[in-house]
């Protein structure tokens, strides 16, 4: 197994590659004590067989620039292929600002393909290349030099294989005429707003059924202090405070050191310090926020006038549109789509590009009243009127 340590090694291997079609890549990192994951390993590999054409590329090794790497990843002649491809390529954002394109993530592929939801890569690895992976060393400490033996097999598997997965994925949807498909889903993991973290909008992912205006202002504010803090100093977020602390401090609404010392779930270096100072500012601006600056959650769909029959009937031909295609059902339309579709919005991404000419077409002419359903033995038919 060749690990490139060298930036001459890597230039020398990404020339190579460019001159495939392909090249399959995953990486190996470690996230849990930092808020930016740490870049541990790179494995890459150019069509062949076995491990023909692999490599292991080490971004610790001393000196080592992975330029040639994102030269590589800007080349569009040669289409980059991942599986689950979200966490690697926040790390490339990241680092360099490099987004590899054209893009190709097995996992979506195989939903386009009729694999199921968010079909894991051991799964494709079995169904379509008939082997079985070694999982191992799947958690082992990627940072830790030298890498032994058995994880070198491990992470070279990831990109081995990966490379029969796509060819036959590829080929499948050359078949099926789905390759825009796939090509519409590849547009939001090659946006780099995708992989951008804005503080003011940390709030968002913050579960809570409390929607009043001002706990919501202080939940908004908590939550900008805490990912500002977070990514400042490199710690993962929930070593600031963690969300249900968060949900408690915006009811409690501490205005002192004593009052954060009464609260429960506060980790106990939050209660004073640079934290605590943050967490007393912020819940001050929360509450002097004004009603009209307050985040609103009027429209939210928690409150839309959904017809639950109407639902029901999406529901119904989902499945049936499902089944026709051999889609994975998530990937067309989410339960919350079909609520707001239900209730009357016309937002949802199910109605546009692919998924319109698939599903959403129909949803239309059902809540227009246009077709109906009907059974015969166990398919759905579509009936006009």
């Amino acid at each position: 197994m060749k690990t490139l340590t060298t930036t001459d090694e890597l230039a020398a291997f990404c020339t190579q590659a460019a001159q495939h079609e392909y090249v399959t890549v995953d990486t190996e990192f470690l996230r849990e004590r930092t808020y930016y994951s740490k870049l541990c390993l790179v494995q890459l590999a150019m069509p062949g067989e076995g491990d023909e054409g692999a490599v292991l590329l080490d971004p610790l090794a001393h000196g080592i620039s992975l330029e040639p790497l994102y030269d590589l990843f800007r080349d569009t002649s040669v289409v980059k292929v991942f599986h689950a491809a979200r966490q690697d390529l926040e790390i490339f954002h990241v680092d360099a600002g490099v987004i590899p394109d054209p893009l190709f993530d097995s996992q979506v592929a195989a939903m386009v393909c009729g694999f199921g939801e968010q079909v894991g890569y051991e799964t494709l690895v079995k169904r379509i290349v008939k082997q079985q992976l070694d999982k191992s060393s799947r958690f082992t400490d990627w940072s830790r030099r030298p890498l032994s033996d058995a994880q070198k097999k491990y992470a070279l598997g990831d990109v081995t294989h990966l490379r029969g997965i796509y060819e036959f994925l590829a080929a499948e949807l050359e078949k099926n005429k789905r390759q825009q498909w796939v090509a519409e889903e590849m547009r939001v993991l090659t946006d780099p707003e995708t992989y951008i973290t804005r503080p003011e909008d940390a709030w968002k992912r913050v579960k809570t059924r409390n929607s009043s205006g001002k706990f919501l202002a202080i939940v908004r504010e908590l939550a900008r202090f805490r990912e500002t803090h977070a990514q400042a100093r490199d710690i993962p977020r929930n070593r600031v405070f963690k969300d249900e602390a968060m949900v408690e401090l915006a009811a409690s609404k501490p205005a002192t050191q004593d009052d954060l010392g009464r609260a429960r779930l506060l980790l106990r270096e939050a209660r004073r310090g640079d934290i605590a100072e943050g967490i007393l500012a912020a819940v001050k601006t929360g509450l002097a926020c004004p009603p009209e600056h307050q985040p609103k959650t009027s429209n939210s769909r928690d409150k839309l006038q959904v017809n639950p029959a109407l639902a029901d009937l999406l529901r119904v031909l989902l499945k049936a549109k499902t089944e026709e295609y051999g889609v994975a059902s998530k990937l067309i339309a989410t339960a919350a789509d079909l609520d707001g579709i239900a209730a009357g919005l016309r937002d949802a991404a199910t109605l546009s590009g692919w998924r319109h000419e698939v599903f959403g077409k129909e949803a239309l002419r059902l809540c227009d009243g246009k077709v109906a359903l009907s059974v015969r033995g166990n398919s759905i038919r579509i009936v006009d009127l």
